[in-house]
């Protein structure tokens, strides 16, 4: 199958490079693609020197927009398979073949790498722990499903979603709100435990009032995903 990895990066030339390191040495089969969110570093410029295709933004567009320009790459250019896989060092490619697998054996059209089942509790600031548990319960009540981490960017994703994405993608902090979406189009999503450290290098963008901001945020987009009228596949 021909497999894209979609790495979303803001300001991150201290991580870029090891994270393309890593993915070469456990996916060599696999296509890179940086999506450069308007950084004003040199995250592009690395990335170009580790030979990664890069798409450079305008300007900092958020999360949501990088993804969705990596799936209407992936989309445009026939891949079967799509993963997000975060600039920040903080995902483990040793651990993609896991996520993989049920998207290969056809057993689910999303996969998500999850902190939280089975391989050990992830070490999350209280702050953001109590903010995914919460987060966690509401989206398992509304796709009537166990979601144990639905602020994971680590997934992967078939065809038809690819295709789904292209036209349908949350802005902002999008990975929660993008679950809904794909449980109301009918969509199988699945759950696997991962391993993930910390970021690299750098500093987190999200503070404790940006997380709180957040949780809000998604709550209320969630509940209006819930009302309007289904998008189609």
């Amino acid at each position: 199958m021909k497999i894209l990895i979609i790495i979303p990066a803001l300001n991150e030339e201290l991580n870029i490079g090891g994270v393309i390191d890593d993915l070469k040495a456990y996916v060599p089969e696999a296509n890179l693609l940086v999506v450069n969110d308007g950084s004003t570093d040199s995250t592009a410029e690395i990335a170009y020197s580790y030979r990664a295709t890069v798409i450079n933004l305008p300007f900092n567009l958020g999360i949501g927009a990088a993804m969705q320009a990596g799936f209407k790459y992936a989309e445009r250019n026939g891949y079967d398979i799509a993963v997000q896989f975060d600039g920040d060092g903080q995902h483990r490619a040793d651990q993609l073949q896991d996520i993989l697998n049920p998207i290969i054996d056809g057993n689910a059209d999303i996969t998500i790498g999850s902190r939280f089942i089975n391989k050990g509790l992830y070490d999350a600031e209280l702050p953001r722990l109590v903010g995914i548990r919460i987060l966690s319960r509401i989206i398992s009540i509304f796709i009537g499903q166990k979601i144990t981490d639905p602020t994971s960017g680590f997934r992967a994703v078939n065809r038809k979603v690819i295709e789904f994405y292209s036209r349908y993608y949350p802005d902002d902090y999008p990975e929660p709100e993008a679950l809904v979406l794909l449980h109301r189009a009918g969509f199988r999503i699945h759950e696997v435990p991962t391993l993930m450290r910390k970021r690299l290098m750098g500093n987190s963008s999200i503070t404790i009032v940006k997380a709180i901001y957040y949780m809000i945020k998604v709550i209320l987009a969630i509940t209006i995903d819930i009302i309007k009228k289904v998008p189609g596949r």
